[in-house]
């Protein structure tokens, strides 16, 4: 893959057998290490703004950088409403194991966070892979399918889940709604991280907006109290909303980077 031609297609592979086969998209460039490795959110893709600064600075910088497509995500294939938790975490691990080569920092936004720190705990299951020389989580959603979605929810709602198998939620970020499954909910509680203790077995930095609606800051801040020894440092930006994409916001993730990559 041309480091110098960002927009060329991406490389892609599959990943599960069958009818489970998916097609998944990847943009890798090369570099040096510690690498960068980014996990997208809920309904986001490779080619976001905090996912090309980070192609940015990889390219300034000589640094690795790799990013994907979920299945039903931007370049990858399959539908989103045939995703889960479990599927989207297959995916990252076989991203991961194939493409990152050497120490990697890994970006997490939203979703990507939770898959952040369930990667972390798949990978203490697989020697051979890269280690994590860092964990940046940028408004972290772990659980978010039961604390943020299911709990929250109205009877009504859950009902519509239960016996129609979908709901759609409207969005404030497309036109579309956004389908949530009743599998995706299922799914998602054989993967919460919230109920015990976690560790990473890394530095970890956590940049959260105090203005976001979609990931309450007191959601982040439970997580800070699951850590039980790894370096945590939890940035709260007063102004800050879900995206934390305005130019201020890449500057702090940026400086975040390269503290850790020091």
């Amino acid at each position: 893959m041309n480091p110098s031609l960002p927009d060329s297609p991406p490389e892609t592979f599959t990943v599960g057998s069958g009818a489970q086969a998916r097609m998944i998209a990847v943009r890798q460039r090369q570099g040096e290490a510690p690498g960068l490795f980014w996990l997208g959110g809920f309904k986001s893709d490779m080619k976001g703004t905090k996912a090309e600064a980070l192609d940015h600075w990889g390219a300034k910088h000589r640094r690795m950088v790799t990013r994907f497509d979920y299945s039903g995500h931007g370049e990858s294939s399959g539908k989103f409403t045939d995703g889960t938790i479990g599927s989207w975490l297959e995916e990252s691990l076989a991203v991961y194991r194939r493409f990152a080569k050497g120490p990697q920092i890994v970006v997490g936004s939203s979703m990507g966070g939770w898959m952040a720190l369930l990667l972390a705990r798949e990978l203490k299951k697989h020697k051979d892979a890269a280690p994590m020389a860092g964990m940046v989580l940028i408004a972290p959603a772990p659980d978010f399918t039961e604390e943020l979605m299911w709990k929250q929810f109205s009877p009504e709602v859950r009902r519509e889940i239960e016996e129609k198998g979908a709901w759609a939620r409207p969005s404030d970020y497309s036109e579309e709604p956004y389908i949530i499954t009743r599998a995706l909910i299922e799914d998602g509680r054989n993967h919460l991280v919230l109920g015990g203790l976690i560790e990473t077995g890394c530095p970890v930095r956590i940049l959260q907006g105090a203005q976001d609606a979609d990931v309450p800051w007191g959601h982040a801040a439970e997580l800070l109290t699951r850590f039980a020894t790894d370096d945590v440092v939890f940035t709260l930006v007063k102004d800050g909303d879900h995206r934390l994409s305005r130019p201020e916001d890449i500057e702090r993730l940026m400086t975040v980077i390269e503290e850790l990559s020091a």
